[in-house]
């Protein structure tokens, strides 16, 4: 029996989401083809069908983000990507330096999970990596009123908060001090947006 015309992308979809999942779980280098395949029940012989080799794998992972599991996460936490206000860049922020977010290691934004690796991978990973943090970006300038002569200033910020405040906070054993570390990037951030909100506990 032939299979369906879409087979072939479903299961490139597949093996990408299981790569994720473990990348973002052990790192790029405890990572193996044979674990990738295995998590997606797959063999390995079938994997270069899809891919040239693991660092291909790996961008598409990072990519991947954006509009899989990011675009889920962006959902539930009520941001709207296409036309943002000042109240999405805030629902932004308060999601993404969230305590739910920081345990949620394999759901985790590859901009958290991932920057040793991606600093050392091939140049279509940090090409990738490089595409989340310009989404990011994005996001944050254009949910500001255009009169606001700083925004892209402070968009460029926002991320550098968002992104290192987690990064930091993932690091230290310290659990308070992960939370503290945390938190602050959160209120700053929120400050720079003129939006009050209670801080992230």
């Amino acid at each position: 029996m032939p299979y369906r015309p879409e087979h072939k992308a479903e299961t490139r979809a597949r093996i990408v989401e299981n790569a994720r999942l473990l990348f973002n779980r052990h790192g790029y280098d405890n990572v193996t083809i044979d674990m990738v395949m295995e998590a997606a029940s797959l063999t390995r012989g079938g994997f270069y069908s899809h891919f040239r080799n693991k660092q291909e794998l790996f961008a598409a992972a990072v990519s991947s983000f954006l509009m899989g599991r990011g675009a889920r996460w962006r959902a539930e936490a009520g941001v709207n990507p296409v036309d943002p206000v000042l109240e999405d860049a805030a629902n932004m922020l308060r999601s993404y330096l969230s305590p739910a977010h920081l345990d949620d290691l394999e759901g985790q934004c590859p901009m958290i999970a991932l920057p040793s690796d991606v600093a050392r991978a091939e140049p279509q990973v940090q090409t990738a990596y490089q595409d989340l943090l310009q989404a990011m970006i994005g996001l944050y300038e254009r949910s500001m009123p255009e009169a606001r002569q700083d925004r892209r200033t402070t968009a460029l910020a926002l991320a550098a908060l968002s992104v290192g405040g987690m990064v930091l906070a993932r690091t230290i054993p310290d659990v308070a001090l992960a939370a503290e570390v945390r938190g602050a990037a959160f209120k700053k951030a929120l400050g720079m947006l003129s939006v009050n909100a209670e801080i992230v506990r």
